[in-house]
């Protein structure tokens, strides 16, 4: 057993550490017209930190356009920030002669941490839909055909599943909401508290992330981000403090689950979705819904174990004070990283 408890303060201690940072999301959106082809990229302060550049220099790089392996001159380039602090890289290429297929690719996406993912949307000024794909360093390239209308029908259909994968991927390379969720399942008694505990924070998040998403609520990130950090803080103390006996946890986690719903929901936002009320219900539902599949897949693997290991004294004793410290202290940490200028 001492073992055990070794390996899982080092498991716990290596998440805080390591895995300090989420791998990040960025977006861009690509308007094809007659005359030039629009491209509006958004990078969070955080990513620019990482890039190294000034935003100018970058704004030359941020995306490679092709059309039979020629590559699109970039007319003219612009760079403000949004009243979220996101950093707007608004570009604007020279339209190709032919109507070939547009080859798109991230130029930056590789020197982003890994695991970064960029979703990449491309439209008519009509409005009509011709591609997405959510880029990675691993697949960074989106092919449209110019001369088709019919791809416009077809190239969506992939939306859901890039969203429920992204909710998916969110949940798991989340690591202040996994902790969080980790600091509630490890002082569970049964299978029934678990799921009365994870629908509370399920409703309350999916509460917040529809109204943030539609522009209901709109609290800034630099704001929203200190609470969740402040959040997974008071859960490891309070694991400490009432050693077991919980009461108004269910009450507690949906109060902190409204909080998490505007952060999950800062994720849509940076990709542009809630922006219009166009196509907005599809990507909330689906996102929302590979977040609560992750969620669910990380309680399938760490409440049997809890629950199996609940009635030895040792792990009551010695090993949830042990990891509560832990995710305390990761808390504390990204607490004092948010707030600090």
């Amino acid at each position: 057993m001492r073992s055990l408890v070794l390996i899982a303060v080092t498991l716990f201690a290596s998440a805080a550490v390591v895995f300090a940072h989420d791998p990040g999301l960025s977006s861009a959106a690509i308007t094809v017209g007659r005359e030039s082809i629009d491209a509006l990229v958004i990078l969070n302060p955080r990513d620019l930190a990482t890039l190294g550049a000034k935003p100018d220099e970058l704004a030359q790089k941020m995306l490679r356009l092709q059309v039979a392996d020629a590559e699109l001159p970039l007319k003219s380039r612009k760079v403000k920030v949004d009243s979220a602090q996101n950093v707007e890289f608004h570009l604007h290429f020279v339209a190709p002669a032919g109507k070939g297929p547009l080859r798109i690719e991230s130029g930056i996406i590789d020197r982003l941490p890994f695991g970064h993912r960029q979703m990449l949307s491309v439209r008519t000024t009509a409005g009509q839909n011709l591609g997405d794909r959510l880029l990675s360093a691993r697949e960074n390239r989106l092919d449209v055909d110019l001369a088709t209308v019919s791809v416009a029908q077809t190239a969506s259909r992939g939306g859901f599943v890039e969203f429920f994968l992204l909710g998916v991927q969110h949940i798991l390379t989340g690591y202040d909401h996994l902790l969080f969720l980790a600091g509630i399942l490890i002082v569970c008694s049964s299978f029934g508290a678990a799921a009365r505990i994870i629908t509370c924070f399920t409703v309350a998040h999916s509460i917040t992330l529809g109204l943030a998403t539609f522009n209901v609520v709109s609290i800034p990130s630099h704001i929203v981000e200190p609470m969740i950090a402040a959040s997974i803080v008071y859960v490891g103390v309070e694991n400490l403090w009432r050693r077991g006996k919980l009461r108004w946890r269910e009450v507690l986690t949906f109060a902190f689950g409204l909080v998490h719903g505007l952060g999950f929901a800062s994720v849509l936002r940076e990709m542009g979705i809630g922006t219009s009320s166009a196509g907005v219900a599809i990507p909330l539902f689906s996102f929302n819904f590979g977040v609560e599949a992750g969620q669910l897949f990380v309680a399938a693997c760490v409440l049997p174990i809890v629950l199996k290991l609940k009635n030895t004294q040792r792990f009551s004793r010695l090993t949830v004070p042990a990891m509560s410290c832990v995710i305390a202290c990761a808390g504390a940490y990204w607490l004092f990283e948010r707030i600090a200028p």
